[in-house]
């Protein structure tokens, strides 16, 4: 079994296709064919189910693929703890970020690493906190940043608390509320609210301090695109509860604060086993220590 088979699987899985695999692997198909199969006929199964219009993975490829991308994710890795000996920090950096992340300037702080490490390839994922937590469990990310109810509990992954933060009501500055000092969530109940997708850890938040205060409130609009969020809120459409830092992101809007509002800690996270020397440097540059 080697390393390039495994390269190859993964490839396919995600194009779902020979000739698009071969091509993103800059290799022609009928040698990637004859690997796959060679890795097939060593392993006694098939990988893949083909057919003359797609492919797509067996019950025992399913369970090949995360292993083969652990195998390739430590194989990088090796590589770059190879390089970061002699003082040289290059190689992929998988970052997660969530919508609202307002603890750390993230652009700002990439635009400082690129310019001090050039030799290491970033890659950003949007996403929510709970999938980007199962990421870098998985080693699919090498860090993420997240937002969580407060006093959530994070398992299988190692990271730092960065903030703590209080939502406050958002909304147009020509909603009858906007010229108020402070709001109780019982005022704010009846309005219509935009909010994260239910279940997700975004929604949570909020979903908790209504329950906890015995109210119910209707959500009529859900989101992550934090741009249009913006724009349901400058149309009057709706109100948000926001971490407060991250509204001052999103101009045009009030921000009143709410009495027993939901709160938010921000953490980032690496994989259990330590961060790699990429994810380390970019830590060492938002001022976290490992």
């Amino acid at each position: 079994m080697e390393l390039q088979q495994m390269r190859y699987v993964v490839a396919i899985a995600e194009h779902g296709s020979f000739t698009r695999a071969a091509e993103s692997c800059f290799v022609v198909q009928s040698a990637l064919s004859h690997q796959v199969a060679r890795l097939e006929q060593e392993l006694g199964v098939r990988l893949f189910h083909r057919t003359s219009r797609q492919v797509r993975l067996s019950a025992a490829g399913q369970a090949f693929l995360p292993i083969a991308r652990q195998c390739l994710d430590a194989a990088d890795r090796a590589r770059a703890e190879v390089a970061a000996a002699t003082g040289e920090v290059r190689g992929p950096l998988s970052i997660g970020v969530i919508p609202t992340v307002a603890a750390v300037d993230v652009p700002e702080a990439l635009r400082t690493f690129r310019e001090r490490y050039p030799q290491v390839q970033v890659r950003l994922t949007s996403g929510n906190s709970d999938t980007h937590v199962q990421q870098v469990a998985d080693g699919s990310l090498d860090l993420a940043f997240l937002g969580l109810p407060d006093g959530w509990e994070i398992t299988g992954v190692a990271g730092r608390q960065l903030a703590r933060d209080q939502h406050r009501a958002v909304m147009a500055p020509e909603h009858p509320l906007a010229g108020r000092s402070r709001l109780t969530l019982a005022r704010i109940a009846g309005e219509t609210f935009v909010d994260f997708p239910a279940g997700t850890t975004g929604r949570l938040q909020s979903d908790g301090a209504f329950a906890d205060a015995g109210l119910r409130r209707e959500v009529s609009f859900e989101t992550t695109d934090m741009l249009l969020m913006g724009r349901l809120l400058r149309a009057g459409l709706a109100v948000a509860l926001l971490a407060s830092t991250f509204v001052e992101q999103l101009p045009g809007l009030v921000a009143v604060p709410v009495t027993r509002a939901p709160v938010r800690t921000e953490h980032v996270v690496w994989g259990p086993f330590g961060p790699s020397p990429a994810a380390a440097a970019f830590l060492e540059q938002v001022g976290v220590a490992v």
